[in-house]
């Protein structure tokens, strides 16, 4: 990644619908550079997506929940398989900590919320489920900082293995 990617990356970030003959005028760039960058971008999967963030809270799904599963032993992937059955299960991740899989769910309201818990929880291969609702944002989901963390990003390295001779 050098200075051209990092610029294209935060005006992905701040100007998602300006597109790429004016993200080329804005870098200094021909549109076709503009365009092969990007495809390089996301064909490194830097830039996994450019659909749109939508809001489940305007979309009528208020309430937001972070749902827990303990999960039965070698169950993960037969359960991962029927939570994407759930429309109100917006990720799921396997974690380590407190459970197996973290679901970040979303309801109309709270009763709503214990109907799809009460889904989660009668899923062959569930133990038992905890849940935390948040009660309000006050970090909302953001990839810029990064981007701008010291100027361009670094590479992802891996320390090597200690010389034990």
């Amino acid at each position: 990644m050098d200075d051209l990617d990092t610029a294209l990356l935060r005006l992905l970030l701040e100007e998602p619908r300006a597109g790429m003959r004016e993200y080329a005028r804005i870098l200094g760039v021909a549109r076709g550079t503009v365009q092969a960058r990007l495809t390089r971008l996301q064909r490194e999967g830097v830039v996994a997506d450019l659909a749109p963030h939508l809001s489940p809270e305007r979309m009528g799904y208020p309430v937001l929940a972070f749902v827990h599963l303990h999960l039965a032993q070698g169950q993960l992937d037969e359960v991962t398989g029927r939570l994407i059955l759930i429309p109100e299960v917006i990720e799921a991740h396997t974690i380590a900590g407190e459970g197996d899989l973290l679901c970040r769910v979303v309801a109309r309201e709270n009763h709503h919320l214990e109907d799809v818990i009460q889904q989660l929880i009668k899923m062959p291969g569930v133990v038992r489920t905890k849940t935390e609702v948040a009660l309000s944002e006050r970090v909302r989901h953001r990839l810029l900082p990064l981007v701008t963390l010291n100027g361009t990003p670094r590479p992802l390295t891996r320390n090597p293995a200690p010389d034990l001779r």
